[in-house]
């Protein structure tokens, strides 16, 4: 969480359960006004359900959620009115113009002729789509899609904005552009809660929750993530790198070995085993020569190693 700064979300013990598939499970969660916090984690995990718990669009099952100082189950009219929502899928009107859409949405909302006018100013200047009112949603690319369906989201001004995966499929510089708007809007006052399953992109956020099966398994800020792990990270160089994947992934004091490209990542307790004697073990069954050097782990080799770990505890 960010020092000083109020609470904007809190979650206590949510969950949320379909017949026999429990979405999101025991989830506890803590988000400060002005942040930029990502929700990771693999499709199935348990995101898109956490988000629309939020939004107050499905009833927990239990376990209890307030936003922007309201009860998601008591007060869910008081907080759409504060909340700005993305879903996956594009949902705007693909027939109608960019302006034609604005128009529209800020109709929902009730602005005032004078407002709107100020806002739309605002936000085209933002997101430069000035030279596209005219153009019909259907016609625009994947990122300026985005980019409008997240003026129309801001056109009444949320205090916090909830994205889900909002840059899926887009193209890296694309992906920049929006990440540059973001950065924006919490500069102007906005929190905003992002899910996403690219952890490189989750990189970019204050703070990370790590979701895994409907579980909250990590919560922090990113560099806090990838050095809280008592197993050090090595990458592995080998003549035959898949047998040697084999042979380390059998050995004593290992908790994961993963590709990275051409090379292992490996996470390895200081404490069972040493980095000679594995390079030992592989030059010794014809993997040689093998070298084991300590590196710094990225989110994603942190998550893996996390979701191993988890899963021989569970075992």
């Amino acid at each position: 969480m960010t020092e000083g700064q109020p609470l904007i979300v809190s979650t206590e013990n949510l969950t949320c359960r379909f017949q026999t598939l429990t979405a999101v499970d025991q989830l506890s969660l803590k988000i400060s006004r002005g942040e930029i916090f990502g929700l990771v984690g693999p499709d199935g995990a348990g995101k898109t359900t956490t988000l629309r718990l939020l939004c107050g669009l499905i009833e927990p099952t239990e376990g209890t959620a307030q936003v922007v100082g309201y009860d998601v189950s008591r007060n869910p009219e008081k907080i759409k009115d504060r909340i700005g929502y993305m879903a996956q899928r594009f949902g705007l009107y693909l027939d109608l113009t960019v302006q034609e859409n604005m128009d529209f949405y800020a109709d929902l909302y009730g602005l005032a002729r004078v407002k709107r006018h100020q806002l739309m100013e605002l936000l085209l200047k933002m997101t430069r789509m000035g030279p596209f009112l005219e153009r019909q949603a259907g016609k625009l690319s994947g990122g300026m899609k985005q980019k409008l369906a997240l003026m129309c989201t801001l056109l009444h001004q949320p205090e916090i904005l909830f994205l889900d995966e909002p840059t899926s499929g887009l193209d890296p510089v694309s992906r920049l552009d929006f990440w540059g708007i973001l950065y924006q809007l919490v500069k102007d006052g906005v929190t905003v809660l992002i899910t996403t399953a690219n952890l490189d992109e989750a990189e970019r956020c204050n703070r990370v929750g790590l979701m895994y099966q409907g579980k909250l398994i990590r919560c922090d800020a990113p560099e806090a993530l990838r050095t809280e792990l008592q197993e050090v990270c090595y990458a592995v160089t080998s003549s035959s790198p898949r047998t040697a994947r084999k042979i380390l992934s059998s050995s004593t004091g290992v908790l994961s070995v993963e590709f990275a490209g051409a090379v292992l990542h490996l996470f390895l307790s200081p404490s069972s085993v040493s980095p000679t004697a594995l390079e030992r073990s592989l030059e010794e069954a014809g993997c040689g020569p093998a070298q084991l050097t300590p590196i710094k782990p990225s989110l994603e080799d942190v998550f893996i190693a996390l979701v191993r770990k988890q899963s021989r505890e569970a075992a």
